[in-house]
């Protein structure tokens, strides 16, 4: 019998997660770099203004939304969910010890972890013991191990009930992927009948599917899925191919043609759509597939930065003998484009490839010019953006050679060449995504070369036309500096500080903006009816007031001790009215076992407006989460020990890392305060450290110590100034010399916005602004409890 469904290296992603939706954080770890893109813009947290009716800022406190903890309005729990859930919880306070082991077996798996969880399960009994199992079979699976996990998830249904439907399902993948099917059948047969409230159940079907198809019954398998063709999870990509697999298997081969071609093309970046290829060419109908929708799945997997699979498709299609001369070459510049973004392109590569007076001939000539660039060879990037202005004169390759030249001359300090590219591309193209930025960047530079009139010119325009970028805070701020220092027009400045004040609550502009208005003193702002119409992001319905009763909380509770991250945010989605606070469960969740870098994430994720919302229209849970005081007592000794604002490091170590100990970057900076081995060294050498080891930079309190000796000694290298500081700790101290003998700065606001990487720019607002809202927050905890004691 063949097996139509194999799990392979897939496990993790699909059998593991199943049907049920994705956690609101996402992979990765948030940490700077000292490499900084030529072309591309990072991009910013910030949010977009949006325009309606507005109040001056001295009225924002009044009008804003006050919070206060509120009940929220739900349904009673009914008799059996509330023995439910107090099940639940006596499964949880039973297996708590178990979350330490079950977190560290989760995401390191080694021999030492398995032993340590093992040896827990079987010294307990109960739903501890059962937990222990759940996480041992949840480890197993992740490791293709699927005689183990059966046996886990076996012993986890003996010897507790209150993770029963999430044993039960997954078990049955473990026996599918063990070809134990009568096994898996038994299961899932009665799986809705019995788990009716699992968040399983919508995964069932396709799962039940699948066991048919390695039973060798297809029109078992039709059976199941025709019976939920009109629900939800017949768009998904998991059911569409087990459908095409039914109708290939019952001999069905144009419908299953069909599915495997709509698998492919519709859901380019999935693992299905790597079956559904591999089957279309079983099938011999790879040709069913036209070249231009091969194209396009290529250009899917280019843009999702996938550059080595689309590599592959690009140079496969142009060796396909149906592929004409123009479009082969169309696709040999498309690959050569992606071998531009692994850095292995060569000229000679380019040579190879005719040139022609289309799009593709516009692409092969822009990467012509990047080449060019990279030798800093300006004369032949001159010429070729030049040739590509007459040749292709509205081409999008047109619209990067002109963005990319613009920040290679910025880079160079010839801000006049600059100038003249960023411009050249505004006007050509007004609607592309560099043209906000590309506009802004010409204002900003045109002011820095003295250029006031024009660059006030430009910074109205940019309020006018680019009214959502993220570059309007920097704008309204600069005009109104503009209207200050040069126009001597101080009604109109203070309008322009106030609105930056007002819509941008918690930006790097906007405090400045507050002192600048201070400067000012009593100066009645103009009346600007385009600045009064815009408003910040609205605020929704958010409470603090979690029903710790509910099932599905308390089961995801339950699951973090069980090591079951992945199910946290869809266990908690399950639950009534969990959009009103369910980032705040799962957050608080995260955050009870330490990992407060992902609760961030979530937060940040459910929240991205919190920087524009004022202290008290957000529950204070929320603002803690958003930036915690990990490891307080020690950022506050060490702090004090060298001389620094606890703040300061707290906010630092929320740019750099979240607050995540374990965090290495891709330039092995280790730790909560990214140090590089070599520093951490030198650190500990200063402070009497023996045998250091760069693992050590992953313990916080080393880390923490270390680190604030060496920020320390980055401030005393400029002068104390933090701008500077955190620029050098971000980009190196070299590149801050350099940036500093640019020019005379009238204040550290424009050396700030002169910075011309953008990620750095925006570490050094975000550090700033983290400060500040770290100190608005703990004022506000002091008001709150000076409060309640009266």
């Amino acid at each position: 019998m063949s097996r139509v469904f194999s799990g392979g290296n897939k496990v993790a992603a699909l059998v593991i997660a199943g049907a049920v939706s994705a956690s609101c954080w996402s992979q990765g770890t948030s940490s700077s770099s000292t490499t900084h893109k030529k072309h591309t813009s990072t991009t910013s947290s910030t949010h977009t203004a949006k325009k309606t009716t507005t109040h001056s800022v001295e009225h924002k406190t009044s009008t804003a939304t006050h919070h206060k903890s509120t009940h929220t309005k739900r349904r009673p729990l009914s008799a059996k969910a509330k023995a439910k859930s107090q099940k639940l919880h006596q499964a949880f306070v039973a297996s708590s010890q178990l979350r330490p082991m079950a977190q560290q077996l989760a995401t390191m798996r080694t021999p030492a972890a398995y032993a340590g969880v093992s040896a827990y399960a079987r010294s307990h009994s109960g739903e501890a013991s059962a937990a222990a199992y759940m996480a041992l079979g949840h480890a197993y699976l992740l490791d293709l191990k699927f005689p183990d996990a059966v046996t886990a998830f076996h012993q986890a249904n003996v010897q507790g009930q209150a993770l029963d439907d999430y044993a039960d399902y997954l078990e049955a993948q473990a026996d599918l992927q063990s070809n134990n099917l009568a096994q898996a059948e038994t299961i899932l047969s009665s799986f809705v009948q019995k788990h009716p409230d699992s968040i399983f159940v919508h995964s069932v079907p396709v799962l039940q599917a699948n066991l048919f198809l390695q039973e060798g019954d297809p029109q078992a398998a039709l059976h199941i899925l025709d019976a939920h063709k009109d629900e939800n999870i017949a768009n998904h990509a998991d059911y569409q191919l087990a459908l095409a697999k039914s109708y290939q298997m019952a001999g069905r081969l144009p419908e299953a043609t069909q599915l495997f071609r709509r698998t492919f093309l519709g859901f380019p970046l999935s693992y299905e759509a790597t079956q559904a290829k591999a089957q279309l060419a079983a099938l011999g109908a790879t040709s069913s597939l036209t070249i231009e929708e091969r194209s396009h799945h290529a250009e899917a997997l280019y843009k999702a930065g996938r550059f080595n699979e689309a590599d592959d498709e690009y140079r496969a299609l142009a060796n396909d003998p149906s592929v004409t001369d123009g479009l082969k070459n169309s696709l040999l510049v498309a690959a050569a484009n992606c071998d531009w973004k692994l850095k292995h392109l060569s000229k000679d590569a380019l040579d190879r490839i005719p040139d022609s007076d289309d799009e593709t001939g516009a692409r092969r000539m822009y990467l012509y010019m990047e080449l060019a660039r990279d030798k800093d060879d300006g004369e032949t990037q001159r010429s070729i953006v030049e040739q590509m202005e007459t040749r292709f004169p509205s081409s999008p390759w047109l619209n990067e050679a002109l963005y990319s030249s613009g920040n290679m001359y910025l880079l160079r300090k010839d801000f006049p060449t600059a100038i003249g590219y960023y411009g050249e591309l505004a006007k050509r193209f007004p609607k592309s995504s560099y043209a906000p930025s590309a506009h802004w960047r010409a204002a900003w530079l045109n002011y820095r070369t003295g250029q006031y009139s024009e660059a006030a010119r430009l910074m109205d325009e940019q309020i006018a036309v680019y009214h959502g970028g993220k570059e309007i805070p920097s704008a309204l701020y600069w005009r109104g500096r503009l209207y200050q220092n040069q126009e001597r027009r101080p009604e109109m400045a203070a309008v322009y500080y106030h609105t930056v004040a007002r819509i941008y609550r918690h930006y790097y502009y906007a405090s400045i903006a507050q002192q600048r208005l201070a400067e000012l003193g009593s100066v009645t702002p103009a009346n600007v009816a385009s600045l009064e119409a815009m408003h910040p992001e609205p605020i929704p319905t958010l409470t603090d007031d979690i029903p710790e009763d509910d099932p599905h909380v308390v089961r995801a509770h339950l699951l973090a001790n069980a090591g079951l991250n992945e199910y946290i945010a869809p266990e908690i989605q399950a639950a009534d009215g969990s959009d009103e606070w369910g980032a705040l469960a799962e957050a608080k969740i995260y955050a009870s076992y330490g990992e407060n870098w992902r609760a961030m994430r979530c937060m940040k994720r459910a929240l991205p407006f919190y920087t524009s919302a004022p202290i008290d229209s957000l529950p204070m849970e929320y603002w803690r989460i958003l930036f915690p005081q990990a490891y307080w007592s020690t950022i506050k000794s060490e702090s004090e020990k060298n001389g620094l604002d606890p703040y300061m490091v707290a906010s630092l170590i929320r740019q750099e890392t979240e607050f995540n100990p374990a965090a290495i970057s891709n330039k092995s900076a280790y730790g909560l305060m990214q140090l590089l081995p070599s520093v951490g060294k030198s650190m500990a050498k200063e402070e009497g450290i023996h045998h250091f080891e760069a693992n050590d930079l992953l313990n916080p309190d080393t880390n923490i110590r270390l680190g604030t000796r060496y920020l320390r000694q980055t401030l005393e290298k400029f002068n104390s100034q933090p701008e500077y500081t955190f620029a050098a700790y971000n980009a190196g101290d070299n590149r801050v010399t350099d940036w500093q003998s640019i020019g005379h700065y009238s204040g550290m606001d424009e050396f700030v916005e002169s910075i011309p990487f953008t990620e750095t720019r925006e570490y050094v607002q975000a550090i700033i602004r983290n400060e500040e809202i770290y100190r608005e927050l703990d004022h506000a905890s002091t008001q709150q409890s000076a409060s309640a004691t009266k």
